[in-house]
């Protein structure tokens, strides 16, 4: 699988995620202006790091840790260049002179992935691309002890969280800058940790493979890091896909996607979409991802199926509308491609999906794709249908597909504005505050799986009936669960009861996975809506609702708190109509 995107849309912890979570070995590169990150992965797991700041390497990490001091990784150095051909990695080295063990050398290696993933948390923009070569990474890692998958591979999430604690950290108290090293290691006198002249830099750090044989040399996996160049990035992904085609035409497709790669000035607010795109072709993947940077929409592009689900359920997440487009390969077994179009349309309603194919695919599939749930069909250029006129017309495309993708619009739940008008002439009958809390708890069934009344006491709040939590969401509302949740710290639930207002969206609660998940189950998704019903400018009682075990089907939340402001409005007329007749 190899992937690329944008790390303004997608975030390295998002990205990070996907990759444990979908077991990938590779090379994830990080770029943006100042340079180029590396973080290495095996089947999932963390492996090694490159920081984009040359003077970030496994031995200073070790010296500012502590571990070694300036000295000894003098000496080490030196003995590795005096090896000649039997040169071994730094960490090797360094346990075989008997300097550190390898625990030691596990948690340098820990500090220095964590240092990379903080100075890339700090980046305003950048990019990513997983690269998969065999020749860079399979290959090398057939070395690795069994036993580092205890020891250091099933260690993701513990560094990935750490790395967030002390960016949040150092955010806090204002010295993210000086995050890296100390003055003194910083100024050591040490000479690099690579020999002059070469900018191979990484058998260092790749030193594990060798701690259990230490004898075994293990080839060398990166090439040096280089200033990130975006026009000779176009210039290599044009040549890598024509390198037939004369110089003069792949400039001129270079020279667009140079123009196109910057934003649109006016175009500068938060995207609303989500391009997915699945494709083999590499000119089109790099090609469409400048595209839409310049119209601010989020792009993963990805050439493996594996993986898709997740960018989907975390665009739908984000509030984004997510467009799949599935790219037909010329003279490509279409019945795959439009089964997997199916199986996507089946599981995720709520999305878009567009095809790109060659005019002779498009002639075979055109019809088949329409009847299974395709949105649309774009005609694109194939190299060899059009061998002589294909970067003109690659250029008529792409100057097109932009302005298309852009007007590519959720469609708006028919069956929800229904809903809204039934329940808000419902609330016109009503007086008493268990059935309005159930017309908001009604109505909520119909954007969220799941949903739950809970009646505001005191110091606690009591749950009342629910919705798709104990029986099937068809069974509608059922009997009150009544387990109680003490209004005693800081949780959304809380938050709403004080603040009086709507939340829907996604954060860390411990009343929720201490309390409230282990009585009702933990839902797919962390996004919750909590919806405050007041009555004379007290809360009352509350609607939660989640998603339970499907993915996140973005809701018409104003729907919800125009619905629940109306319905404390009709509460609080009842209330004063009593009172008027008993006084009377």
């Amino acid at each position: 699988m190899s992937f690329n995107g944008d790390l303004e849309h997608f975030p390295l912890v998002d990205v990070i995620q996907l990759l444990h979570m979908t077991s990938k070995t590779g090379i994830l590169y990080l770029k943006c202006l100042k340079g180029e990150s590396q973080l290495v992965f095996h089947e999932g797991f963390f492996v090694s790091a490159n920081h984009l700041n040359s003077s970030v390497r496994i031995g200073t990490v070790l010296v500012d840790m502590k571990a070694i001091t300036a000295e000894q990784l003098d000496q080490a150095l030196i003995e590795q260049r005096n090896a000649g051909v039997n040169r071994k990695p730094l960490l090797a080295t360094l346990i075989e002179r008997g300097t550190i063990d390898k625990d030691t050398a596990f948690k340098g290696l820990e500090k220095l992935i964590e240092m990379t993933i903080v100075e890339v948390l700090t980046w305003a923009s950048g990019t990513f691309s997983l690269d998969v070569s065999k020749e860079y990474v399979s290959d090398e890692y057939r070395y690795f002890p069994e036993k580092l998958h205890q020891e250091i591979l099933l260690n993701v999430q513990g560094i990935l969280m750490e790395s967030l604690r002390i960016y949040d950290e150092k955010m806090r108290d204002g010295t993210l800058s000086k995050i890296f090293f100390t003055e003194q290691s910083c100024n050591s006198s040490a000479p690099p940790e690579t020999d002059p002249g070469t900018t191979e830099i990484t058998a260092d750090l790749l030193g594990l493979d060798a701690l259990d044989t230490i004898s075994r040399k293990i080839p060398d996996v990166f090439i040096g890091l280089k200033d990130f160049d975006p026009v000779d990035e176009h210039r290599q992904a044009v040549i890598r896909a024509l390198p037939e085609t004369t110089v003069d035409l792949q400039e001129q497709l270079v020279s667009f996607l140079v123009n196109t790669s910057a934003p649109a000035v006016s175009k500068l607010a938060s995207p609303v979409t989500a391009i997915v795109l699945l494709t083999q072709n590499e000119l089109l993947s790099h090609a469409l991802t400048a595209v839409c940077k310049h119209e601010n929409m989020f792009i993963f592009a990805s050439d493996e199926e594996f993986g898709l689900d997740t960018v989907i359920e975390q665009s739908l997440g984000r509030d984004l509308h997510p467009v799949l487009i599935i790219d037909f390969p010329h003279d490509n077994d279409a019945k795959r491609l439009l089964a997997l179009m199916r199986q996507k349309v089946s599981a995720y309603p709520q999305i878009s999906i567009l095809i790109t194919a060659c005019c002779q695919t498009w002639c075979d599939i055109s019809m088949d794709a329409l009847g299974a749930g395709t949105r649309a069909i774009i005609p694109r250029p194939c190299s060899l249908c059009h061998e002589n006129s294909y970067v003109s017309q690659m250029i008529a495309f792409l100057t097109g597909v932009g302005s298309f993708l852009t007007s590519i619009k959720p469609v708006p739940h028919v069956e929800v504005g229904h809903n809204f008008i039934t329940a808000f002439n419902q609330l016109k009958l009503l007086s008493e505050p268990p059935e309005i809390a159930l017309v908001l708890l009604q109505f909520a069934a119909v954007q969220f799986e799941r949903a739950l009344t809970f009646v505001v006491a005191k110091s606690e709040i009591i749950a009342e009936k629910s919705i798709g939590i104990i029986e099937a969401k068809a069974n509608g509302p059922t009997a009150p669960l009544m387990f109680r949740i003490p209004l005693d710290g800081h949780s959304v639930l809380q938050e709403v009861i004080e603040k009086g207002r709507l939340y829907y969206g996604q954060r860390s609660d411990a009343v929720f996975t201490n309390v409230l998940f282990k009585e009702i189950g933990v839902p797919r998704s962390p996004k919750v809506l909590v919806v405050p019903l007041i009555s004379r400018g007290k809360v009352i009682a509350v609607t939660y609702a989640d998603f339970g075990a499907k993915p996140v089907s973005p809701p018409q939340i104003n729907l919800l708190d125009a619905l629940a402001q109306h319905a404390g409005s009709i509460l609080d007329n009842a209330l004063y109509r009593k009172n008027i007749e008993k006084s009377a």
